[in-house]
């Protein structure tokens, strides 16, 4: 194992008295990493296991090569290249950032470019909730600990050897060996090194220059100061050209800047203990110094930073949620799951290069295709401040750029996996009563031009069909035939999204009393029927969302979707995963399964081993608890009262494929996703996104206090639970006793309120009342009343 965990304090009674909540979150215990030495890691959950403050700017942390994509920096082998500034956390597709590199080097340099300069690991990482330490081959001791916009390097060097230095590479980058052209650039910079006037220590600023990434950005500049605690000699260097080792210039000129070649300055010290603090900045290298010196001052020791970023995840996020609970195992995957929930977006307001705006700014969505099933309705209730605020951010971007893109990272849109999911998590916010500073107006605008607009097309080589930076470009045939065809990629998995994307639209307009656009995309939120092919048989079932072109429909295998990537008919699922997914129609969905018999055995058959041997199987099942699509599948059984198969199922998820160990995720985080569908079975509850609806499933704690801001609070309790008793006998919800399946955002979450559990070892027909709304099921008018309660609900 190539990272060790720190758990400090003791166990009984910590989270219930909100102390220490960070020694539960295991960093690394995500990190999904080999016991044996092997080149990539365990399941690829590609999550971030360096410093960092809650949704905070810098990530400071390794990054290693071992050949292949090191999508958060690290790898469990290979060697390290750099200790940088900027990450980001269980993303896919391409890596993104690590920049702002130093590099600690022992020896004489005579090529700073030199492949020599990299190190081996001499020992197995140690990381803790702000804290990072890295011992390197060449008996190098590196620790770190970061703020919101700055990081501290200490460096203890070996005793008895000669030349100290620490490596500055402004061309650094995290590559990608893909080969779909993602590869990040360096596109040019500056480095200049400046003497203190009060001492005889050098300090640097500059910038890089860089593009591309998973979104395929373009070109986006990152300032940089660097601070050292002791006096260096330095030397600069610059490149003959970017591709090669070829030196241009190594000397002690006091500045370089590049166009294209490689850049950055060597730092010799005459001492052991070198401790290094660097702050960054979207906007100048002044502000970039100002950041640093504001929130880590000269004189400021690491253990000082580290303990501030601790007693940030606790006061910001841990404390947020607290329990009695004394397993440890189970306290691990809470905090754990809270931790890796809160490092993206990105809060970079005040970091803006790209406009002036008095309005907050988010960054690095990576994406609402991933994101918005789970972890943004967490958000919204464990950060309702930071989520408002990300709203706003949402709609600023529209103002000034034109789209609310479904992607978004170093001020860029790009990597659309389906619709425009960002209409959900408007419709979901406005639905549950966000009102505050939110321009709802101009939310709208933003949502009726991604469902009219076609974007200009970007030629990204994973999809040529159409735009992957913005909306919806499929548009022509959805607004043509109300129907997508093979010219556009993932025609059958977009076409149900943006029948949802639709919905949502219509959701938001009728709340702002707009009925004309109610009327019209109401009516095409039902546009994924025309994709449901009955003739279409799997496993004993028929009819399935399948593809079709204007001369009707394609055949297809209800449970293979060829690569399941951007140029096939369906994107990271399977047509039987899909043929559940459209949300807001459910009850049709029922009646298109032959009723609520036939609707339960074909999600029994979901979950039956050995039915489905295809890629990314999981237990060889058709459901798949690596992919968004299947996130919602588990709690489905609530449109047919039988809420004890969600906990079965839920729990069987939950217990099998996460854990607080190495190997703990079933796949890419998705920036947090993944921990957050383990949240909410921990809590006993899921969402239905763009509606204000939470399935009820089962408690894994006695007693769970989530604090809801504002003086409000929801409390969690249950009786009679166990590993093996987890079925729900009975239910009171604020003291009554609760018949239904599910629950209403404003039975709990508006006011606060308690949720009272007994659980037991055998399921209980308890769930005996209405069955949730399914708001498309009931027409234009009927739905429109519904949707009307929600709105004025959220209005009060």
């Amino acid at each position: 194992m190539r990272v060790k965990q720190f758990v400090l304090g003791s166990v009984a009674g910590l989270a219930a008295a909100n102390d220490d909540l960070s020694s539960y979150a295991l960093t690394d215990s995500q990190r999904l990493i080999s016991d044996v030495m092997q080149t990539g890691s365990i399941n690829g959950g590609n999550t971030f296991p360096g410093v960092a403050r809650p949704l905070g700017m810098v990530k400071l942390g390794p990054d290693l090569y071992t050949g292949s994509d090191s999508y958060s920096g690290y790898q469990p082998t290979g060697n390290f290249t750099g200790f940088t500034m900027l990450h980001e956390s269980g993303t896919g597709g391409a890596p993104k950032y690590g920049v702002v590199s130093q590099m600690p080097v022992v020896g004489a340099i005579e090529n700073p470019l030199s492949d020599k300069m990299n190190d081996t690991r001499a020992s197995a990482d140690k990381t803790e909730v702000g804290y990072y330490k890295a011992s390197l081959g060449s008996g190098t001791v590196l620790e770190m600990s970061a703020s919101k916009k700055a990081g501290i390097y200490k460096y203890t060097f070996p005793e008895n050897k000669e030349h100290y230095n620490v490596l500055v590479d402004v061309s650094h980058v995290l590559s990608s060996y893909r080969g779909q052209g993602l590869e990040q650039h360096f596109l040019g910079g500056n480095i200049s090194v400046h003497l203190e006037e009060e001492s005889d220590k050098h300090y640097y600023t500059g910038f890089g220059t860089y593009d591309n990434g998973w979104n395929r950005a373009g070109p986006w500049t990152v300032y940089f100061c660097g601070y050292f605690d002791t006096e260096s000699r330095y030397k600069t260097f610059l490149g003959k050209d970017f591709k090669t080792a070829n030196l241009e210039e190594f000397s002690e000129k006091s500045s370089h800047e590049s166009k294209t070649a490689r850049l950055g300055a060597v730092f010799s010290f005459n001492q052991t203990s070198v401790v290094s603090r660097v702050g960054v900045s979207f906007i100048s290298t002044s502000q970039a110094c100002s950041n640093v010196n504001s929130e880590i001052p000269d004189g400021t020791s690491i253990e000082t930073v580290r303990d501030g970023t601790r007693k940030a995840w606790n006061s910001e996020v841990f404390s947020k949620v607290t329990t009695s609970e004394t397993n440890v195992t189970k306290l691990n995957q809470l905090y754990t799951a809270l931790y890796f929930m809160h490092l993206l977006p990105t809060n970079k307001t005040g970091e803006n290069p790209l406009w002036e705006s008095s309005e907050p700014y988010y960054d690095d969505i990576f994406t609402f295709w991933d994101i918005y099933r789970s972890l943004t309705p967490l958000l919204h209730i464990l950060q309702p401040v930071y989520y408002e605020e990300f709203l706003r951010s949402m709609i600023d971007i529209w103002r000034h750029q034109g789209w609310v893109s479904d992607a978004r990272s170093s001020f860029h849109n790009g990597a659309v996996q389906g619709g425009t999911n960002g209409d959900n998590v408007f419709a979901d916010a406005f639905l549950k009563g966000v009102r505050g500073k939110v321009n709802w107006h101009d939310a709208l605008s933003a949502m009726v031009k991604n469902a009219e607009e076609v974007p200009v097309n970007n030629n990204d080589p994973r999809d040529p069909t159409g735009a992957t930076q913005e909306g919806r470009s499929a548009l022509p045939d959805w607004h043509e035939h109300g129907f997508i065809t093979p010219r556009f990629g993932r025609s059958v998995s977009r076409a149900v999204e943006y029948s949802v994307n639709d919905f949502s639209l219509a959701a938001v307009a009728l709340g702002l009393d707009d009925t004309e656009k109610y009327k019209k995309y109401f009516n095409r939120s039902l546009n994924w029927r025309n994709h449901w092919n009955p003739d279409l048989s799997a496993l004993g079932f028929s009819g399935f969302l399948g593809p079709r072109d204007v001369e009707g429909f394609i055949s297809q295998n209800p449970i293979s979707c060829g690569g399941c990537y951007w140029g096939d008919y369906y994107y990271q699922g399977l047509p039987w995963e899909y043929s559940f997914n459209a949300h807001h129609d459910l009850g049709t969905i029922i009646d298109y399964c032959d009723g609520e018999q036939k609707f339960t055995e074909r999600l029994e058959m979901t979950f039956t081993p050995g039915v489905f041997s295809g890629n990314g199987a999981f237990g060889n099942t058709l459901f798949n608890p690596g992919n968004e699509p299947s996130f919602v599948t588990p709690y489905l059984y609530s449109y047919v009262n039988r809420q004890d198969l969600n906990v079965k199922r839920s729990r069987f998820i939950a217990k099998s494929y996460y854990k607080p160990t190495p190997a703990g995720l079933p796949g890419n985080s998705d920036a947090g996703a993944m921990e957050s569908w383990l949240l909410w079975s921990m809590i006993g509850l899921f969402p239905m996104t763009g509606q204000p609806v939470f399935f009820i499933g089962s408690p894994w704690f006695s007693d769970l206090t989530i604090d809801l801001g504002g003086g409000k609070s929801l409390k969690i309790t249950s009786e009679g639970g166990s590993e093996e008793k987890f079925y729900v006998q009975s239910l009171k919800v604020n003291g009554k006793q609760w018949n239904k399946s599910w629950l209403s955002w404003y039975d709990i979450f508006a006011k606060g309120g308690t949720l009272d559990f007994k659980l037991g070892d055998a399921p209980s027909n308890w769930t005996t009342g209405p069955t949730p709304p399914t708001p498309a099921s009931l027409g234009v008018d009927e739905a429109a009343i519904l949707i009307s309660e929600w709105a004025d609900a959220g209005d009060e």
